[in-house]
């Protein structure tokens, strides 16, 4: 069967069932996949010298003519060592080749090669250990380098490319129409995507992945303007303007924020259209985003309509239960809390009272969106740290009422520049300002030569009557110096924290364990709690005043600034101490970010800019498509002009229906889930 663009990967030529599982692994699954594989560096072949003149314990690329080969030897350890002798028309070297006799095989006598590798020896005898090699008549110098996996070599990479590109080039597509790509100065896709593979120069590379990450970036904005529209479908909800939550206001033992008030009025605006209000409440931690959330909710009640609220862990969902409930049980409005960990009994009772229409506010896990979670009347969908679950799942929850209303909160704060590409299918609202009397968080950057007197630290602020967190970044032991909890725990008890009462908590507890020790850290029989980021979002207990974070190192700024939010809830003055043995710029950067600001937006905009937008939040991806070449936070003109063309596409053809644009949309459609954007 001949491969085309989209048949399997393994009908490629010289692919095959073995090697097309190891592509599998990669992601890769078929032709026009592999070419989208972006080398993620290049050699660059053109600078070859002489052997004399080899740096001695550096990587060197030589031109060499192969001389001799050695049979194969199998050494201790089952190893295979194979040796040929090389020249450069004037000095000798010995080409070694360790554990690949397929590769090795592959160098001809006689043959000359641009050569790669490093240059050991002495100058009586130099050899260049495993080099990376082309042939001398290549014409292409600058050779791509791409993220490979065990079974798949560099070689065997750039030959399947080849062939795939082979393949376009009998199949030409071009996404862009040509009045685009001269406005935008891009070149075509094919010359594209044939040099950022095969550069024919620097340049030439670089205007590669201009072109590349235009597309990247246009066809993103593009899927979420689609999303976007979609949501704007009439809603069968649209509430009451003249609706009075002033009972509401009444209650609350505290005065909400300008900044709340407003991101309330935003909210009832958009619950009274006619279509489907698709909001994200951004906040720092701290910043009372759960009563402007309870205030949604008393408005939705007093029309008729229920609420859910879906949190991404049962410990964060419990706390919104207890949160919400205070609130608005005292208003007349039922509230549940329905999870994974529930009994049967209990489940099923539940069930029925929501699809009767008792209950009113639905807090729960992703046990709220299961197919067997029927409601009277869902008006309204709240989403909690949405970047913990996918778009899919918040599909799926919308889909349990009739195009209800939707907000999505977030304690993450994200740059705007980020916001609009992963929110942006949503309008936003943002808490900037603390509730009056919050204080900020003091925070201490040491190593671990001052870790015992900053125990001595925390236990004073115990003998205070305060309670504390201790942050490990592991569970359980391994090879590597970082400190897994479990251990950690057992010494601190025994040494730093004898004679006060510890607790472990970590993910791999299950939900009734976890919820019985928060429930006595919140008590207060629980006074450190030594702990995994499990605690990193939501988990509030304001007598919590100081917190220690080992490892400090191993955590961006973001989740550093959303570990240190859960002190400081209380009106006690608070602290953080973070300890790192690691010295490197980057890490010391990173801790004087921490110690000289509380600004979560601020240290958002720091971490995007050290960190770039792939890691920003590991590997939770928002439930987006990841980019593979554009870099927001490098390409913030190229992410302008990329909203601007699809502003300009979008207007003109709405639903991307035009001939010229039916390529972009399957395109559009590849990249999202189909069903979302289709």
């Amino acid at each position: 069967m001949p491969a085309t663009l989209f048949t399997d990967i393994e009908y490629l030529k010289g692919v095959g069932k073995a090697r097309g599982e190891k592509y599998r692994k990669l992601g890769i699954t078929s032709p026009y996949e592999l070419i989208y594989h972006i080398p993620r560096a290049y050699l660059d072949f053109r600078a070859h010298v002489p052997v004399c003149q080899a740096a001695h314990g550096e990587y060197n690329v030589l031109k060499l003519t192969v001389l001799h080969k050695t049979a194969p030897q199998r050494i201790k350890g089952g190893l295979v060592i194979c040796k040929a002798s090389a020249t450069d028309g004037i000095d000798d070297i010995l080409i070694v080749v360790y554990n690949n006799v397929y590769y090795y095989q592959a160098l001809k006598e006689g043959s000359t090669y641009y050569m790669y590798g490093k240059v050991t020896g002495n100058m009586l005898r130099r050899e260049i250990s495993s080099p990376v090699y082309i042939s001398a008549d290549e014409k292409v110098l600058i050779q791509p380098i791409y993220h490979l996996t065990q079974g798949l070599s560099a070689n065997m990479v750039r030959t399947n490319m080849r062939q795939a590109l082979d393949i376009m080039r009998s199949e030409p597509f071009e996404t862009l129409p040509e009045e685009i790509r001269r406005r935008y100065e891009l070149k075509p896709l094919m010359w594209a995507l044939e040099n950022i593979h095969f550069p024919s120069s620097d340049a030439a590379a670089e205007e590669a992945r201009t072109r590349l990450a235009f597309d990247e970036l246009l066809k993103l904005q593009l899927g979420m303007s689609l999303m976007k529209s979609r949501s704007r479908r009439s809603t069968a909800y649209k509430m009451d303007s003249t609706t009075d939550i002033g009972g509401f206001y009444d209650s609350l033992p505290f005065e909400l924020t300008d900044d709340q008030k407003k991101a309330i009025g935003e909210i009832e605006k958009d619950l009274c259209r006619d279509v489907p209000m698709n909001r994200l409440l951004q906040g720092d931690v701290g910043s009372g985003k759960t009563a402007v959330a309870a205030a949604a909710c008393y408005f939705a009640a007093k029309n008729g309509m229920q609420s859910a609220l879906m949190a991404p862990t049962e410990i964060l969902a419990s706390q919104h239960f207890a949160t919400l409930s205070g609130f608005l049980e005292g208003l007349g409005v039922k509230v549940c809390l329905l999870t994974g960990s529930l009994s049967a009994g209990k489940k099923a009772d539940m069930r029925r009272r929501i699809a009767a229409g008792e209950i009113d506010v639905i807090v729960g896990t992703h046990a709220i969106i299961q197919k067997d979670v029927e409601y009277r009347s869902l008006g309204l969908v709240i989403t909690d740290e949405q970047h913990r679950f996918g778009v899919s799942q918040r599909a799926a929850l919308a889909e349990k009422g009739d195009s209800p209303h939707k907000l999505v909160m977030s304690a993450t704060p994200i740059p705007r520049t980020l916001a609009l590409i992963i929110y942006g299918d949503l309008d936003i609202s943002a808490i900037t300002q603390l509730p009056k009397g919050r204080m900020p968080v003091k925070t201490y950057a040491v190593t671990g030569k001052l870790r015992h007197r900053a125990f001595g630290f925390v236990r004073e602020r115990l003998d205070e009557g305060r309670q504390a967190y201790v942050v490990c970044p592991m569970i359980e032991d391994s090879e590597s110096d970082l400190f897994a909890v479990k251990s950690y725990a057992e010494e601190a008890a025994k040494n730093d924290l004898k004679g006060y009462a510890t607790a472990l908590l970590h993910g791999k507890m299950n939900a009734a364990e976890k919820e019985k020790t928060m429930k006595k850290f919140r008590a207060g029989e629980i006074q450190v709690l030594i702990c995994t980021t499990v605690v990193e979002v939501g988990v509030d207990v304001p007598n919590a005043a100081v917190m220690v974070i080992e490892n400090a190192e191993r955590f961006g700024l973001s989740q550093l600034h959303q570990l240190r939010g859960r002190v400081g809830r209380g009106g006690y003055e608070s602290s953080c101490i973070l300890i790192t043995d690691n010295t490197s710029e980057d890490c010391i950067k990173r801790m004087k970010i921490m110690s000289s600001t509380n600004d979560g937006f601020r240290i958002s905009e720091e971490d995007l800019k050290m960190r770039g937008p792939g890691d920003f939040f590991g590997s939770a991806q928002h439930g987006l498509p990841p980019l593979k070449i554009a870099d927001i936070a490098c390409n913030m003109e190229l992410m302008n002009k990329a909203q601007n063309c699809a502003r300009e596409i979008l207007a003109a053809d709405p639903e991307l229906n035009w001939q010229q644009h039916r390529t972009l949309k399957m395109d559009v459609m590849r990249l999202f889930n189909k069903d979302i954007i289709g």
